[in-house]
């Protein structure tokens, strides 16, 4: 299943991969509760979120930045890129089907994201 989100942003790819790092991932969105660890060298550590307590992984991509929860049983993954409509959040996990309650947590989740990128006001408060 995908869900997606746009922020009415104005940011380059370097300035999300420059933003939203590991240590920063509570800043950026109210559903996860607290960073635990951030080990720098792997740009991996644990956060703290709704669904509980996970490892994450982060990766600068082309246009921004993709995190994994490579121990998620829905094999959780979100990115979060500059596109010309603004930053856009893309959600996936490996179901194409779910318990509805879970679909709204996610839902909840590429909200929490959009609605922290916009408080950042990343790329000198821009918006579109």
């Amino acid at each position: 299943m995908e869900f997606f989100a746009i922020a009415r942003i104005v940011a380059t790819a370097d300035q999300l991969r420059d933003w939203i790092t590991g240590p920063r991932l509570a800043e950026c969105c109210d559903t996860i509760d607290r960073v635990l660890d951030w080990r720098e060298n792997l740009d991996a550590g644990e956060i703290y979120c709704l669904w509980g307590q996970f490892e994450v992984r982060r990766e600068p991509i082309r246009d921004g930045v993709r995190f994994t929860l490579p121990g998620c049983p829905n094999a959780l993954a979100w990115t979060v890129t500059a596109e010309s409509e603004g930053v856009l959040v893309h959600c996936t996990i490996n179901r194409t089907e779910h318990d509805p309650d879970f679909i709204a947590s996610i839902e909840t989740f590429v909200e929490d994201w959009r609605v922290g990128l916009a408080r950042l006001g990343l790329a000198g408060r821009g918006a579109l």
